[in-house]
């Protein structure tokens, strides 16, 4: 008898938990829309694909999407994925994460190493196409990993065989330096996002302003610590805000956020609860 309630209750269980979990799939089918276009992260100097982690599995408690997959890319450039994502993936999500994470051949000339940071991105589109054929992606990006998306995107943006760019999100991009240079701090125009003054690795990305992709949404989100420095402490707020000039033009649309107060830190930005939520609703909600 103790034995036949104990196969009941657990039936029961079973039961359940699958009812809860087709719900909440519903609800999410609901909330975001419901694509195999996947999202890929990219991190920042001296960091990893931990960096990414609480935006992704926010996107995945949301129900956004069941699957994370991890994208290693070892110096040489070469690809390897801890798992193949699923044919029919909704909303799949990809973790770079950077061997050459401080580009330490380019320590004297970031701009050539960020150009060189954009074929990383590049190599992960590639192998992605091995897996399946994706006719756009996403693109998230956090500190240094917008210097080498932005490049991958100005040296590839001719190449009709790479997918197309859906969505574009820029976290605390240092487009025009950072805090020390006097670039990084020159006045921006408010109504173009054009500095006063241009950093070296600003200069060769201003062919976008005739290049960038005219199908792409771009999201800028950048944080002021409101310390007095306008800054998040390492990415000036006119830094960051000079995205607006290389795109804003082009781009099927174009939305600045800016972060407040001590959790607008530069590397707190990918922890936050804020930026989640502007995320997820940016790429994901219907």
């Amino acid at each position: 008898m103790r034995r036949r309630f104990a196969i009941l209750t657990i039936v029961v269980i079973a039961v359940a938990i699958g009812g809860l979990a087709a719900w909440h799939r519903a609800r999410a089918a609901k909330q975001f829309v419901q694509s195999s276009v996947p999202t890929i992260f990219v991190h920042g100097w001296g960091s990893s694909a931990n960096a990414e982690a609480k935006m992704t599995h926010a996107a995945k408690r949301a129900g956004v999407t069941e699957t994370i997959v991890r994208a290693n890319v070892a110096k040489s450039g070469k690809v390897t994925f801890n798992r193949t994502i699923p044919a029919h993936a909704i909303n799949p999500i990809v973790e770079v994460n950077l061997a050459d994470n401080k580009l330490s051949a380019y320590k004297h000339d970031y701009v050539t190493g960020y150009k060189h940071g954009g074929t990383y991105v590049k190599n992960v589109v590639l192998a992605l196409e091995k897996q399946h054929h994706y006719a756009a992606i996403n693109l998230v990006g956090h500190s240094m990993g917008n210097l080498e998306i932005i490049n991958y995107i100005n040296d590839n943006v001719n190449n009709d065989r790479l997918p197309k760019i859906n969505h574009l999100v820029a976290i605390a991009g240092h487009y025009n330096g950072f805090v020390g240079q006097k670039t990084a701090t020159s006045r921006v125009d408010p109504q173009t996002g054009k500095p006063t003054r241009e950093d070296a690795s600003f200069k060769p990305l201003l062919s976008l302003r005739q290049t960038f992709p005219t199908n792409t949404r771009v999201l800028n989100i950048y944080g002021d610590m409101k310390d007095g420095s306008h800054s998040d402490g390492d990415v000036p707020v006119n830094s960051a805000k000079t995205l607006k000039y290389l795109v804003a033009g082009r781009a099927r649309s174009y939305r600045e956020v800016e972060i407040k107060g001590k959790d607008a830190q530069h590397s707190k930005l990918h922890n936050n609860d804020q930026v989640n939520r502007e995320l997820v609703n940016f790429l994901w909600r219907k």
